[in-house]
């Protein structure tokens, strides 16, 4: 008897449970992540969200038949993102850049600096009559470990930044 009950529950709630929408969104990993609940949905992901709206069945009530509105045809979902060969977007793509993007643009402020330090010094030295060959040498060989410190780093970030550029080529990844 109970059996009968829980199908008829079963056969009532079910409609309205899959009436909910879905929504959809990628992380910074490149994992795609979907949940009905837009709270779930991190703060930083919900301007990249695909709401997903379940299938409405319609039917011609004069042929009897039905009607299925795919989910895309939703004017809230949005639109597909595109995506090189193996599924991941440009935010994915985005995010292996950016570390060596800093990296190379911190360098280079950093050796400038390094160098600009070094000007200064040497001309503070020369202004007061200092200059004597020791403390010169000693100035210039700090002033050499952070070149060849900052230049590692720069010419690190330009491998691997080109060594992405051509992974994102074999990828079929949109250039922009």
């Amino acid at each position: 008897m109970w059996k009968r009950y829980w199908i008829i529950i079963f056969l009532i709630i079910v409609p309205y449970l899959q009436a909910e929408p879905i929504y959809k969104w990628v992380d910074k990993s490149g994992v795609v992540n979907f949940t009905d609940d837009f709270e779930k949905v991190p703060p930083q992901y919900r301007d990249q969200i695909q709401k997903i709206e379940p299938k409405e069945e319609k039917k011609d009530i004069q042929k009897g038949e039905s009607l299925f509105v795919p989910p895309s045809t939703s004017p809230m979902v949005r639109e597909r993102k595109e995506t090189d060969i193996y599924g991941r977007d440009e935010t994915w793509w985005r995010e292996r850049v950016r570390p060596w993007i800093e990296q190379l643009r911190e360098a280079t402020q950093n050796l400038e600096i390094a160098k600009n330090e070094f000007a200064q010094k040497t001309v503070e030295m020369g202004r007061k009559g200092l200059v004597s060959r020791a403390r010169y040498q000693t100035e210039a060989e700090k002033y050499d470990r952070e070149r060849k410190k900052y230049e590692a780093q720069i010419a690190e970030a330009k491998e691997m930044l080109e060594k992405l550029s051509k992974e994102a080529e074999e990828a079929k990844a949109n250039p922009d």
